[in-house]
């Protein structure tokens, strides 16, 4: 009997990820995507209504708590065999790990930048613009290479946290519950979440929901991001100063953390002006150095995969201590 089913289905969701990456047909949060963009179709009243924000309150609140569900259902009907509830928390693993395609992405933009200042067939950046857009959603018309470069570093720092800490820490704390209804609400936040004049009132919940879903994973991230600092060059003691002096300036309380430590692991300057759907949003100055610029970036896809590694890690002991708590009760109560 697997004394420690979360636990062992974690590291295989992960392993699965790392083989295979994100599923490449009838992708489960793709799915769910469409489910919610039909259900904001159908939901959301106009910007200056004052049911908008009421609203947007029940959109989070049923889309993310259907998956909650979800998670609990599968987890009673899993919970009677180890080796079913194993099964069942690798596969949803697999289904909401990112951390795979981020890297790829981060390597594919640093290829068309590198063949942009090269002047490879043409070497203007339209495709690296066109590129961020799997990154991050912030407006890339007229970004020289080293804006390009910043955005994508500055991406992959925060989707690290998002897209694999965040994910595998609630896996650990809650089992598939937590899986499913971690990445609903990021996924809720990353489609309504922007502090536009159409979403500012619809998106609030979702908004907060992952921002308070992100408050212990970010801090993991940002923790790790000091930790394996020298991993790409740098001192974990630039990366807590980076962190203690400069993560308060940037308006996410989330992404602050973990985009301050990465900037100064790497040696970098983060931080700046950015343009989200017509809105500009200054995000401070973060960490100490030159911008970051191509050649940067390979270290950046390395710092991801190593606090991606130091993630699992954490996150398989959390849930063996808690998976060996539980056999415990389970067999105190039996006896």
């Amino acid at each position: 009997m697997n004394p420690a089913p979360r636990a062992l289905g974690l590291a295989l969701g992960h392993a699965a990820d790392l083989a295979w990456g994100d599923p490449r047909r009838g992708h489960p949060v793709a799915l769910f995507g469409r489910v919610a963009q039909s259900a904001r179709d159908h939901w959301q009243p106009a910007p200056s209504s004052r049911w908008a924000r009421p609203l947007g309150t029940v959109y989070a609140g049923t889309l993310v708590g259907g998956c909650v569900g979800l998670g609990v259902l599968t987890d009673r009907f899993a919970r009677r065999r180890a080796l079913a509830e194993t099964a069942a928390v690798a596969l949803a693993t697999w289904a909401v790990l990112g951390g795979t395609s981020l890297a790829a992405e981060g390597d594919t933009m640093g290829r068309l930048l590198t063949e942009a200042e090269a002047g490879d067939g043409g070497g203007d950046l339209t495709a690296a613009r066109a590129r961020l857009s799997h990154l991050c959603s912030r407006d890339a018309t007229g970004l020289t290479a080293p804006e390009l470069a910043r955005a994508a570093v500055e991406s992959l720092a925060e989707n690290t946290s998002d897209a694999v800490t965040a994910p595998l820490f609630w896996g650990a704390l809650a089992g598939v519950p937590g899986l499913l209804g971690y990445r609903a609400a990021n996924t809720l936040d990353a489609m309504v979440g922007y502090r536009t004049p159409e979403l500012r009132e619809f998106g609030w919940a979702a908004a907060r929901l992952d921002d308070l879903l992100n408050l212990a994973p970010a801090r993991l991230a940002a923790v790790l991001t000091c930790l394996l600092a020298p991993a790409v060059g740098g001192t974990p003691a630039q990366a807590v100063r980076a962190w203690r002096r400069d993560a308060a300036a940037h308006p996410s309380p989330n992404a602050g953390p973990v985009e301050a430590t990465a900037a100064g692991a790497l040696g970098v300057r983060l931080g700046g002006a950015n343009t989200y759907a017509g809105e500009s949003e200054n995000r401070g100055t973060l960490g100490d150095g030159p911008p970051p610029g191509v050649a940067d970036l390979p270290r950046a896809v390395r710092l991801s995969r190593v606090v991606s590694a130091g993630s699992l890690v954490a996150s398989v002991a959390l849930a063996a201590a808690l998976d060996a708590a539980r056999s415990t009760n389970e067999r105190t109560e039996s006896s």
